[in-house]
């Protein structure tokens, strides 16, 4: 598909160190407008895709992958150079782009999807000459990459899967119906490409997509899985669907368990710093006691 061209365009190797360089961290008004631009629809987000090498303390490079109806740096505009900045190599692409060109990805057939998902990680391999990746998703970002890891044979190159608010169990139509109308407070007029949508159907809860995916458990021996939620999100409903069931390489963490003043919602949680704080313990220390410097954040629009 397109997207997977543009995403090869992208991958230039600057043969950079790892933790080499200071990335701007945007928020997420910012990072959205100007993801519309059109010059910017295939854009990657400040830190990622720098040609970075991997050292001894990251080996794993980290791959982003957004949500439903958004792309790469309006999705990560605060995530990837937060990465970068603390030492990952990050890289990111769009995928499931049903109109293009445009400034809307995730929205095709989640398997292709994830097919998409699968040539990119190889292009990061053999970019990087790492053996595994990691992958931190947002939304259906944060789920389709199981998909990947399951059925496609994603498990060999896949060391662990943070996922921020995923879409696990999937979400209701008025979840669906929430995200539309929250995407177009910020200037995206999903309610135009919402038909085009089969993701879309694909995340309803109880869809045979993922009565599949969840079948036995939907997780691979071999693979840590890290979800990171809030109890405040109005698209993933109800909020513990983004929950995985408990096993010895899963770890649920619900926001507000950590930091009460945490309302950060569906939309927010890329832009969260307590969550962000999660996601770089997850992929380095990994301490299961690990507890953020915690601050408010509010609905919509996160605090970073």
């Amino acid at each position: 598909m397109a997207a997977v061209v543009s995403v090869v365009a992208v991958l230039i190797g600057g043969g950079q160190v790892a933790g080499a360089g200071t990335f701007p961290v945007q928020g997420e008004a910012g990072s959205y407008l100007e993801a519309a631009l059109p010059w910017n629809w295939y854009a990657a987000p400040p830190g990622a895709n720098t040609g970075c090498i991997p050292d001894a303390a990251h080996p794993y490079p980290v791959v982003l992958s957004e949500g439903t109806f958004a792309n790469m740096l309006d999705s990560f505009g605060a995530l990837s150079p937060w990465l970068a900045n603390a030492g990952y190599c990050v890289y990111a692409f769009n995928y499931g782009q049903t109109i293009t060109p445009s400034a809307f990805d995730a929205m095709g057939n989640i398997e292709q999807s994830a097919a998409e998902l699968g040539q990119f990680v190889q292009q990061v391999l053999a970019e990087t000459g790492a053996k595994q990746v990691d992958i931190v998703g947002w939304s259906q970002g944060g789920m389709m990459p199981r998909y990947y890891i399951s059925d496609l044979g994603g498990a060999r190159y896949v060391h662990e899967l943070v996922a921020l608010a995923p879409s696990n169990h999937g979400t209701t139509l008025d979840g669906l119906e929430t995200l539309v109308s929250d995407l177009g407070g910020l200037g995206l007029a999903t309610a135009l490409v919402s038909p085009l949508c089969e993701a879309c159907v694909q995340q309803l809860a109880g869809s045979s997509f993922l009565s599949q995916l969840n079948a036995g458990g939907g997780v691979a021996p071999g693979v840590r899985y890290v979800v990171i939620e809030t109890e405040y999100d109005e698209v993933v409903t109800p909020y513990t669907s983004a929950f995985l069931p408990p096993g010895p390489n899963v770890q649920n963490i619900l926001l507000q368990q950590q930091c009460p003043q945490d309302h950060s919602d569906h939309l927010s949680i890329p832009y969260d710093s307590n969550a962000l704080q999660d996601v770089v313990n997850a992929l380095g220390p990994d301490s299961p006691t690990f507890q953020p410097v915690c601050s408010f954040v509010g609905p919509l629009i996160g605090n970073v």
